[in-house]
């Protein structure tokens, strides 16, 4: 590989910095991005982070604000039905396809991937069995040799990983992969098609209980924050007429 070949735009870093750090959770739905301090922590310049920004705002991940910040898009129920729909009817394709038209290389690089989801499922490598089993459905498409397919796919794939993370049962996961790697080994287009339909019935019931449990645990966190709020403006009113408020400490 030469130096021309190996160099990326400080940009490209940025944005699969962020994109990875959405997509595996580490900044939270809400979270603000700002640019001054993201360049600072990342150790360049704005220019990179603002084209970074705007790279995520175009893959659905990222919901702009006025000036020079932004925030972590904060999906709906309504979002995820809808996306949830959209990836039905690719992947319900794209399995039939991937399993009619597969060659030994697809199916050895599909095999790989199961056997990586497999490994950090059962050690409990979450960030990790959730990237293998975005891969594996990102080469079930490519598998399905079909260039229009792969384009609409490209375009909502930083969405469908963030929803295909979206759930906890790990193993639970990658078994249903595993069996859907062997029914397209086999070329076994019914049992694919009876399989892939579970696997999205288990995946949605997943994404929504995970997104149930989130806004929970994200209003529980509003509510300690009133609270902690009104019990400092109770102190305060402590302090009346004729009484010195204590200076802060220095």
């Amino acid at each position: 590989m030469t130096a021309s070949e190996g160099f990326r735009p400080e940009s490209e870093r940025v944005t699969r910095r962020l994109r990875d750090e959405i997509i595996d959770g580490t900044r939270r739905p809400g979270s603000r991005l700002v640019e001054r301090e993201l360049a600072e922590a990342l150790g360049v310049s704005r220019l990179p982070v603002r084209e970074a920004l705007k790279t995520l705002v175009s893959e659905g991940l990222v919901t702009p604000r006025p000036r020079t910040w932004a925030v972590v898009r904060e999906f709906t129920t309504s979002d995820i039905a809808d996306l949830d729909e959209v990836r039905s009817g690719l992947e319900t394709l794209g399995f039939r396809l991937a399993a009619q038209r597969h060659t030994r290389d697809g199916l050895e690089r599909l095999r790989a991937t199961v056997d990586v989801e497999l490994e950090a499922a059962r050690a409990g490598d979450a960030v990790r069995a959730r990237r293998a089993a975005a891969d594996f459905h990102e080469t079930v498409i490519s598998l399905a040799a079909n260039e229009l397919l792969n384009e609409l796919e490209r375009v909502l794939r930083s969405r469908l990983r963030w929803l295909m993370g979206q759930h906890d049962d790990l193993l639970a996961v990658a078994l249903e992969h595993e069996a859907l790697y062997q029914a397209i080994a086999e070329r076994d287009v019914e049992r694919v098609q009876t399989l892939v339909l579970h696997h999205l019935a288990t995946s949605r019931s997943a994404a929504l209980g995970h997104h149930a449990q989130e806004r929970a645990a994200s209003r529980e966190q509003d509510e300690d924050r009133d609270a902690s709020r009104r019990s400092g403006h109770t102190a305060d009113a402590g302090f009346g007429v004729g009484q010195p408020r204590p200076f802060p400490a220095t």
